[in-house]
């Protein structure tokens, strides 16, 4: 059970997903070492800095928590070495982890990775095709973001990571997967029961676990925020466990974990999921 995954009682759990409400780095610790397959997860980008930006074409402040706020280049990227440390910790020796952000967050993340031994495998570009402009008129309209992709096998280990080759080619068309993907943001179905100032789409999410997760692995998300990491492996026939900090986020979490409609099958045709009573 998922739910036994910490010895300590989940918020929520039911069938192959548990939710932990609590600082992420406590709980982190309370992870059992080599138990994970798959860390995806979208930490702190630490851009609240009373600037703004533009949202259904009207100028709304970037501010998202204190959270979000930087603590300065140095404590920002020792906190990053932090939490990375104990992903790296949780890791099993083949396991890989996958950490989404923008030029604010990620240069810090990958040094953080390589100073802990991890080992980059792809740097992917999530284009996003209808991004909001750029109120400043100073730099080009930000566009993108990153997904680094490492593993905790060094290179020519006995450890060999999961990457579901065939699957992706299929998913090309029969050609080799690039590293530039297209996903819409989150669609409006994404927020029925409320949103996150970060939220991801889970398409992006779920293809990801189909290229380095197999049915029945373990993925953890320790900034889950609305909970997309879930719903993408319980509709790929994963197992989750999330943890995040704030009370209204993991309410958003469970209530999208809990509808039958968010988590439907995220497989290609033809594929089944784990369990049909995930939840």
């Amino acid at each position: 059970m998922i739910a036994q995954l910490l010895a300590k009682s989940p918020t929520w759990a039911s069938g192959d997903a548990a939710i932990w409400q609590g600082d992420s780095l406590s709980l982190l610790r309370l992870v059992p070492e080599a138990s994970i397959d798959c860390i995806w997860t979208d930490p702190p980008y630490f851009l609240s800095n009373d600037g703004f930006t533009c949202v259904a074409g009207k100028m709304v402040p970037v501010n998202k928590g204190d959270w979000d706020k930087s603590r300065g280049i140095d404590l920002d990227h020792e906190f990053n070495r932090t939490w990375l440390a104990e992903c790296y910790r949780v890791l099993k020796p083949a396991g890989t982890i996958w950490v989404s952000g923008t030029h604010h967050v990620y240069l810090s993340v990958g040094f953080a990775m390589m100073q802990l031994g991890f080992r980059i495998l792809n740097d992917i570009v999530w284009e996003k095709p209808n991004p909001p402009p750029n109120l400043g008129t100073r730099t080009f309209t930000h566009s993108t973001e990153i997904l680094l992709w490492a593993t905790k096998a060094p290179k020519g280990s006995k450890h060999k990571y999961t990457f579901n080759y065939d699957e992706m080619r299929q998913e090309a068309g029969g050609k080799q997967m690039k590293t530039v993907w297209e996903f819409q943001a989150p669609r409006e179905d994404e927020k029925v029961h409320g949103k996150h100032p970060t939220q991801k789409p889970v398409s992006l999410v779920a293809r990801c676990l189909r290229a380095s997760t197999n049915s029945g692995d373990v993925v953890l998300d320790p900034f889950m925020g609305s909970g997309t990491t879930g719903v993408a492996a319980l509709g790929t026939g994963r197992r989750f466990a999330g943890f995040e900090k704030e009370e209204e986020y993991t309410r958003l979490a469970i209530l999208r974990l809990k509808d039958r409609r968010a988590v439907g099958s995220l497989l290609p045709r033809g594929q089944s999921r784990l369990s049909q009573d995930v939840l």
